[in-house]
């Protein structure tokens, strides 16, 4: 029997207009209203805004949240249910809702907070590397003292993070296709993030973290677990640790799934995961057009 991932993007894979068409669909505009309420802002205002303030990072990752978590709840509605969830970075937070962790408002005010406190994070760089040697990269991360692997998608592209001085050293060291410097004010991923996870924990502590009902693979440890304490303990711990999602890549065929589905706006992780799962089909549900 076929075993289903159903995988949630971060940040950088909204757009404007995402989610829109679910307004069609009363348990969606539900979910919107409830949003509002939760949040004092408008979800809905802020994906249509022509300015694009949805990748404004307060607004970002509360709006990501209500589309994939709403994608997810008109999913299981259809009758479908993942056997694995696993969500990158923010898509985390989805993954936990969609397993049954915690409720939606309990899940919306932790990335409320999370939010505040990246988009108030200072002093820090990311940039993206692609077509890398891995063992130069790595040598050049382990001479610096203040630069970490942030996101390990897959073997040909990584992100690093950490203070502006270590990040363009290892730029210039490392002999790769591409370098980018990311748009992001913080670095993000990384033991800089120390300060800002300490007062997120003071949130996460209020919250009650239920048995996953289905097993979730985390960022900063990518097997499968569904216990309460130990998904706490690795949400605790994703703020300043680095997104494992390679690794997330290799153990889902491993676990026996052959079929991941994306769900969340774009195409992002799909295209990150063809890389390193070349037996596994993929689908994207991002709209309402696409539920089954």
């Amino acid at each position: 029997m076929t075993k289903t991932a159903w995988v949630f993007p971060g940040q950088g894979s909204q757009a404007i207009g995402m989610g829109m068409d679910l307004l069609d669909v009363p348990e969606a505009k539900a979910k919107f209203e409830q949003a509002e309420a939760i949040l004092g802002w408008s979800v809905v205002e802020i994906c249509q805004n022509p300015d694009d303030k949805v990748s404004n990072t307060f607004y970002t990752q509360p709006c990501l949240y209500v589309v994939e978590t709403i994608l997810a709840d008109l999913l299981k509605a259809k009758g479908q249910q993942p056997d694995f969830v696993a969500g990158h970075s923010l898509g985390e937070y989805s993954a936990l809702y969609a397993a049954g962790v915690f409720d939606f408002e309990s899940g919306l005010r932790l990335i409320q907070r999370r939010a505040q406190l990246m988009d108030s994070a200072s002093d820090g760089m990311m940039a993206a590397l692609l077509g890398f040697d891995r063992d130069q990269l790595e040598a050049a991360i382990a001479g610096q003292t203040d630069v970490v692997l942030a996101n390990d998608n897959n073997a040909g592209q990584v992100v690093i993070s950490g203070t502006p001085e270590a990040v363009n050293a290892v730029m210039t060291q490392v002999k790769c296709k591409r370098a980018v410097p990311l748009n992001v004010s913080g670095a993000f991923h990384s033991p800089l993030m120390a300060e800002a996870a300490q007062q997120f924990r003071q949130v996460l502590d209020g919250i009650t973290f239920q048995t996953a009902q289905i097993p979730v693979l985390s960022n900063v440890d990518p097997t499968p677990s569904t216990d309460a304490a130990e998904l706490k303990d690795r949400l605790d711990r994703q703020m300043t640790g680095s997104v494992r999602w390679r690794e997330i890549s290799l153990q889902l065929p491993q676990s026996g799934v052959s079929r991941v589905v994306e769900v969340g706006p774009g195409k992002v992780l799909v295209g990150i995961m063809k890389r390193t799962c070349s037996d596994v089909s993929f689908e994207t549900v991002s709209s309402a057009a696409d539920l089954p």
